[in-house]
């Protein structure tokens, strides 16, 4: 997607001029994988024009594999991004009706040769939220990747801007059947399936570990996923989170570190955290590292303009390990 957004903190009523960036969910893990040295390719549809070249370009310049984008339609989405200080909150505006994602059909993707070579295949609840075309082409994918015991992660990534909490329930209920590792946020659960923490109110930042302990352990009974990645945000204000995670696998429950975060841009948050625990769960780290990793490379995303994660193991290392001083290195 192409984002627009006013500089700094002006909101759009100010706005006389507008950064252009791209982003959007999977591309954003899809960066982040390439910049820990991961083989990683990109699969959507994109117009032939300039503006959907530029979008390939962004991506071949942090070294993602281009070769399986579709090229075709009139346009890109775009979402207009205004940042929140203090106590007002960012603010997201959709403009991607009609865009070629969005009319993509499943005629466009051919899925065997797509994943002749893979061995993950990662998507998010956003793709299925642009239609019920995009729902199916997704499906398609999930048994296409199950046939070839391809791994399959899905970040709930639930959007009430895109969809309904029923739609999304229906749909995200046949997709989860063949996801391996589900990752959500404190809120998608409940959101997306009605399975809510207890003794946790988003609103005034409070998060009950025990609560989500719960939540995992009903969506792996319900799903049989393999593990469960929830993302505790504490939100204290729109420039000041805690942030944590959890892992639940083998029957166990793994907490990171907690993080006091001052935000600089909090977009592609989860996406990091996702990439993070996907480059782990490939390395083979045990399931207290992963966690421990992946909420690190999200900590460290909160600190970076943009969507993309640019953080490099070393640097994701060092926090996980302990370092969060954020002294200079000479």
């Amino acid at each position: 997607m192409l984002r627009l957004a006013p500089e700094g903190y002006y909101r759009f009523v100010q706005a006389t001029n507008y950064g252009a960036t791209y982003g959007g969910g999977e591309a954003n893990v899809a960066i982040s994988l390439a910049g820990f040295g991961m083989d990683a390719a990109f699969v959507t549809k994109l117009p032939k024009h300039e503006i959907g070249q530029a979008g390939v370009n962004v991506l071949r310049q942090f070294g993602v594999d281009t070769s399986k984008i579709i090229r075709g339609g009139n346009r890109v989405g775009i979402y207009f991004l205004e940042k929140g200080a203090s106590q007002r909150p960012s603010k997201v505006i959709y403009d991607r009706a009609g865009s070629s994602i969005a009319m993509a059909s499943a005629e466009d993707f051919n899925w065997d040769e797509i994943f002749a070579d893979a061995e993950w295949f990662h998507f998010t609840g956003i793709t299925p939220a642009l239609g019920d075309n995009l729902a199916a082409i997704c499906l398609e994918a999930c048994k296409k990747a199950k046939e070839r015991n391809i791994t399959i992660s899905c970040d709930l990534n639930y959007r009430s801007k895109l969809w309904s909490k029923e739609k999304a329930g229906q749909v995200m209920d046949e997709l989860c059947r063949y996801v391996d590792i589900c990752i959500a946020n404190e809120e998608d659960a409940g959101n997306v399936f009605g399975i809510k923490a207890a003794h946790t109110n988003v609103i005034k930042g409070e998060v009950n570990q025990e609560g989500y302990q719960e939540v995992a352990r009903q969506l792996t009974e319900r799903f049989g996923f393999k593990s469960v990645a929830i993302t505790l945000r504490e939100s204290i204000s729109a420039n000041d989170n805690n942030w944590a995670a959890m892992l639940y696998t083998g029957g166990a429950y793994y907490f990171s570190k907690k993080y006091a975060v001052r935000i600089v841009d909090r977009v592609g948050g989860g996406d990091s955290f996702a990439s993070g625990l996907i480059y782990t769960s490939i390395q083979g780290y045990d399931p207290q590292a992963a966690v421990e990793f992946a909420a690190a490379a999200s900590c460290l995303k909160h600190t970076i303009e943009g969507d993309f994660n640019q953080v490099s193991i070393d640097e994701v290392m060092k926090l996980a390990g302990g370092d969060s001083s954020g002294r200079v290195q000479r």
